[in-house]
């Protein structure tokens, strides 16, 4: 088992920056693969980014976010982190951060382990 519990969310207005934040306990944190997935009301859950296990920091970024969002990890301290720059009242979100041993993935299926997530408004 792996529990994740994310932090850092809130109201932000737009043009604004957040750094979301995803702790992790009960399993080598280096053996996952760890993913930010987000959904707002109404819609599907989205894929946001991904980054690699074990010594492969490769990232992977949803459409959406590439060039304003970064994900990264510090292995050290089980966390992973999601920068959140440029901020659009679209980015309106409850953010979940997930786990799964192996490769990344950008489909939420793949992903065995899940936060309770946060949310973050984006005001116009």
């Amino acid at each position: 088992q792996v529990q994740l519990v994310e932090s850092g969310g809130g109201l932000v207005q737009a043009g604004g920056s957040l750094r979301l934040s995803c702790a992790a306990s009960g399993r080598t944190f280096t053996n996952y693969a760890m993913g930010w997935f987000r959904q707002a009301p109404g819609k599907e859950r989205e894929f946001v980014a991904a980054i690699n296990w074990k010594d492969d920091d490769t990232v992977y970024y949803g459409d959406s976010v590439k060039g304003r969002f970064t994900i990264s990890r510090d292995n050290a301290k089980n966390t992973v982190y999601l920068e959140m720059n440029s901020l659009k009242p679209e980015d309106t979100a409850v953010y979940r951060c997930a786990a799964r041993s192996g490769f990344y993935s950008n489909y939420d299926g793949a992903y065995a382990y899940w936060g309770q997530g946060t949310q973050v408004t984006v005001s116009s």
